[in-house]
Order: structure tokens, then C-alpha cells, then sequence
């Protein structure tokens, strides 16, 4: 595995790294940071010529939680392009029936709904029965980790969906339930749901299964098609492009792929993770796109370019425990993901993703010390209630100090 770092040589790593003391400082010096490692963190720290200059439990493999998207970023950059845009299409038949079919598009939200409807409403004739194709995903995924909460974080993926499958919902001033965002109604589907009758204000998930989501995108888009004057009074229900329909709007995205995982990285979106993992699985391997497809994608990315053969992926989002890597197979990651850091988020000095499991706490990314000289990070704080916050801001202090002087 370490022997697959480019970017320094067999030697130069292999024989300091198992000769090294459990942590190495800069000019002999003790960083105070290292003194809030417990003896089961992980720590790695390199400089910009691929010197390790920190490292503790380096080969140790560990949950990386959140900070796993960027091996999802990489393997979408790498099959699809930072300019791919994902596609909705929509037809009708001779009786003026209408079937969208969804592609796994992650970002499906009330705006681009309206703006579907705003392109669409010109071309139909009417629009009676409603059918939504969901099958370019297979029905039924589980994702690993994910539980039937109301968290976003436990929203499910589907082929067609609408706002990440989640409703964000306050209360009015006579305590009455309604939408907290303008631009999104209250559908059937959100009244009838559980949540409706005690939601404080926040974003719910709003099914669990790929047809409910689907369900709810179909209402949003007859909704809309009645804002612009068409009235969408037919029954809505699950099926697929039937031989006499007559595709009149193939939508793309608005959003790039390069957009769109910046959101994902930003937000640190659990349901953009795995739809764009199913999506790769779908596209690699062919329809329908299914966690299996996905995870290999990943894997056999992560051999045979990023050349990791001893990490396991079971999912895009990292919410699942039973993915696993080491710090050094995460510094090979960065090192690739390095041009693209820019769609990290950024504090100060540092771009970085973050990680949280419960008992955990990871951080990856790269700290600037000096005009274009970038120092590649990687933490592991296990434990609860642990103050990864607290951590980074010594590891940054003493690290620029300790360079500067």
C-alpha cells in the first residue's frame, strides 16, 4: 500500500515510518496539541515534499466517517467529469398521460421543479395520469448506517426525488404546521406524514422507501404544472415509459457535477453522497444503479487509481462503521484530491472535511503555511465529547509557528 505513494519514495517512507517514535515534531520540539492525543487516536501530518512530519496510529484503520465523500468526489470526478450535468426526462401518450423518469439526480429541489414546469407547461396538450419511472435505481436500497428516523441525515435515494426526500417545516403564528421555505408547498404526502402533527421547526426526512420520495416529487411537479396552468387531475402512481410515449423534455441540470459536489461536501449531505455513488454504479456498470454497483465503483477506483488495496467501502456517505481506511491510505486520497480542494470548506488557513460518528471525530484537509506550500492533515479523535475544534486550533497554531521560526 505505501508503496504505491508517488509522491515520495519507497525508502524514504517505508523505513522512517516503523523507526519514527509514536509521534515526530519539527526541529525536536513537543507541539502542545500532542498532548490532547489519547493513545488510541490517529494523527498524520505531512509537508508539502511528502515529509511526514506528525504521525501517531498512522496505519491504524479507523471509520473516516464524513470526510469518506471525498473518495466519492474522486471517483465521480474521475467516470463523470466536474461537468456532467444528470438528466430528467418527460413524456406523454396519445391521451395526454405524462411519466417523468428520473436519473438519480441529487439535486431535484422546488426550484428546479419550477423551472421544469415553467418549459414543460408550453408543450403539453393536458395532462391527466401522472407516472413516475423510478427504475434506473433498484427499488428497495438500504443504505448501511442509516436508520428510519426523521434525521435528513437518514433520507433515503431513489431515481426520482425532490429536495434531498426532506421537508423543512415551522409552525405560524396560531401553531399551525406549514412549510418554513417559500418556494415549496405542503403537498398531500407531507400532510398525511407522522412528522406534520409535532414538528418543531427543522428539516425532516419524509419517507422511507424510494416510492414514497418519488411519490412526493410527483406532487411537487403537479403542483408546480398548475402555478403555470396546467392541471394535473389524474391519479399519480409507480411505473415506467410505456412503447407509445413521446419524450418531449429531457432536462438537465442546472448544476454541474462540480456544483453539485460542492454542495455535497459543504453540507456534508449524506443523501447527495449515495445518490451520486448509485448514480456511478448505474453509469459504470449499466441500469439499474444499486448500492453493490456503487460500492465496487469506489473500490476499484480506489485500487487501481488511487492504488488502496487494503481499504473497505461499503457505502458513498460514510455513515456506515463498516467502512474503513488508514491515515496513510487517507493521505493518499488527499494528495489526489488536491487540485480540487477548493470545494472543501474553508477556515482560516485550512480547507478541510469533517467527520462524526458517535465516538468519533475526524478531520481531513490541508493547511497553508507559506504562499502555495499546502500541509496535508488527517485526525482521529476517538471518543465522546471529544473537541476536535479545540485540537485543530493548536495543531494550526503550533504548526505555523513551528514552520515560521
Amino acid at each position: 500500500m505505501l508503496r504505491q505513494m508517488t509522491f515520495i519514495s519507497v525508502v524514504s517512507l517505508l523505513l522512517p515510518l516503523w523507526s519514527w517514535p509514536p509521534w515526530v515534531a519539527l526541529a525536536g520540539q513537543e507541539a502542545s496539541f500532542l498532548k490532547r492525543l489519547s493513545p488510541d487516536d490517529v494523527l498524520l501530518v505531512a509537508h508539502p515534499d511528502g515529509r511526514i512530519i506528525y504521525h501517531k496510529n498512522e496505519t491504524k484503520k479507523y471509520a473516516p466517517a464524513s470526510t469518506l465523500k471525498i473518495v466519492t468526489a474522486l471517483a465521480a470526478i474521475h467516470h463523470m467529469g466536474l461537468g456532467y450535468r444528470f438528466q430528467t426526462e418527460f413524456y406523454q401518450d396519445l391521451e395526454d398521460n405524462v411519466t417523468i423518469k428520473g436519473y438519480g439526480d441529487p439535486l431535484l429541489i422546488s426550484e428546479v421543479w419550477q423551472e421544469i414546469a415553467h418549459k414543460l407547461a408550453p408543450r403539453l396538450k393536458g395532462c391527466k395520469d401522472l407516472t413516475l419511472d423510478d427504475t434506473y435505481f433498484a427499488s428497495g436500497i438500504r443504505i448501511p448506517g442509516v436508520n428510519c428516523s426523521t434525521n435528513p441525515y437518514d433520507a433515503p435515494v431513489g431515481a426520482l426525488c425532490a429536495n434531498f426526500n426532506t421537508v423543512f417545516l415551522e409552525q405560524d403564528s396560531t401553531g399551525r404546521i406549514v412549510s418554513a421555505e417559500p418556494q415549496t408547498p405542503i403537498t398531500p404526502l407531507v400532510r398525511r406524514h407522522e412528522t406534520l402533527g409535532k414538528a418543531e421547526k427543522g428539516r425532516y426526512t419524509l419517507a422511507h422507501h424510494s416510492e414514497e420520495a418519488a411519490l412526493y416529487a410527483g406532487e411537487l411537479f403537479v403542483h408546480f404544472m398548475g402555478k403555470n396552468g396546467v392541471d394535473c387531475q389524474g391519479k399519480i402512481r409507480m411505473g415506467a415509459i410505456g412503447p407509445g410515449d413521446r419524450l418531449l423534455l429531457t432536462y438537465r441540470s442546472v448544476f454541474t457535477m462540480e456544483q453539485g459536489l460542492r454542495r455535497m461536501l459543504e453540507f456534508s449531505n449524506n443523501f447527495m453522497a449515495n445518490q451520486i455513488l448509485i448514480a456511478l454504479g448505474a453509469h459504470v456498470y449499466g441500469p439499474p444503479g444499486t448500492l453493490d454497483k456503487g460500492a465496487q465503483v469506489l473500490s476499484e477506483y480506489s485500487k487501481e487509481v488511487l492504488h488502496l488495496n487494503d481499504i473497505s467501502i461499503v457505502e458513498g456517505s460514510g455513515i456506515s462503521r463498516k467502512n474503513r481506511l488508514s491515515a496513510v491510505d487517507m493521505l493518499v486520497v488527499l494528495n489526489t484530491f488536491a487540485s480540487h480542494r477548493c470545494l472543501l470548506n474553508r477556515s482560516g488557513q485550512v480547507w478541510y472535511k469533517g467527520g462524526t460518528l458517535k465516538g468519533l471525530r475526524t478531520r481531513v484537509g490541508y493547511m497553508e503555511c507559506g504562499k502555495g506550500k499546502w500541509y496535508s492533515l488527517v485526525v482521529y479523535l476517538e471518543g465522546q465529547d471529544r473537541d476536535i475544534e479545540a485540537f485543530m486550533n493548536d495543531l494550526e497554531e503550533d504548526l505555523d509557528k513551528c514552520l515560521n521560526d
